[in-house]
């Protein structure tokens, strides 16, 4: 899953970053409004976290512009304000939730897994594809009751594809899942993954059908 972060403070916006790749996410970290803005319009994020003072434009006109626009993905707002007024405009705006500075990243991690659990599983922990199980909350795929073993790169197009049931998915749409703005890769790359997720399945009743000049479609194959 792919988060946009947006923080202008450098060694911060660091070490969130950081700690949210190392938890297997793809991150996107941006330091000002308006690029973080032009992003959200053409990007695609399953998570936006806000820092609200921001260069440009700040954190509640990035917010507010988003929920103008129609889109739902959920936004953590990151605050080094503690007024109960900056919370509740905040709040209806549309925030999902907020997270005031200074705070454990520890903290910042269990909050991230709680929003992505409501909006992509509505609430659920677990999303299952026949055999295949995935928790959201330890970030973990089961196959017949087995852990699945999975590269990071693996995991995300996995996760992008049970998340989407019934749907096909481009190699774009994959690849956007996967690489974050500052990597320089091929949507043909996809490909390979698919590749290794095929070998991975096999012997079970799912598998990865290719719609030629479509995409993937990760499906559960009946008895």
């Amino acid at each position: 899953m792919r988060i946009l972060l947006v923080e202008d403070h450098p060694q911060l916006a660091e070490s969130v970053a950081q700690a949210l790749k190392g938890a297997g996410w793809t991150v996107d970290v941006l330091h000002d409004g308006v690029a973080a803005d032009l992003a959200l319009c053409s990007e695609e994020y399953a998570l936006a976290i806000l820092d609200i003072g921001l260069p440009r434009l700040d954190g509640f006109a990035v917010l507010s512009r988003l929920r103008d626009r129609g889109q739902t993905l959920p936004v953590l707002m990151l605050t080094a304000r503690g007024e109960v007024k900056d919370r509740v405009h905040g709040l209806n705006l549309g925030a999902d939730d907020y997270l005031a500075k200074p705070f454990e990243l520890t903290e910042l991690e269990a909050r991230v897994k709680a929003l992505l659990r409501r909006s992509v599983l509505g609430g659920e922990q677990l999303q299952r594809c026949g055999e295949l199980v995935y928790d959201i909350g330890a970030r973990r795929f089961s196959l017949k009751d087995e852990a699945l073993s999975l590269t990071a790169r693996e995991q995300a197009v996995l996760e992008a594809m049970i998340a989407r049931p019934g749907r096909v998915m481009s190699k774009e749409q994959l690849a956007s899942q996967v690489f974050g703005l500052d990597e320089d890769a091929s949507p043909d790359a996809i490909e390979i993954y698919i590749h290794r997720l095929r070998k991975k399945l096999e012997g079970s009743a799912v598998r990865i059908v290719t719609f030629r000049g479509l995409g993937y479609l990760l499906e559960a194959v009946e008895a």
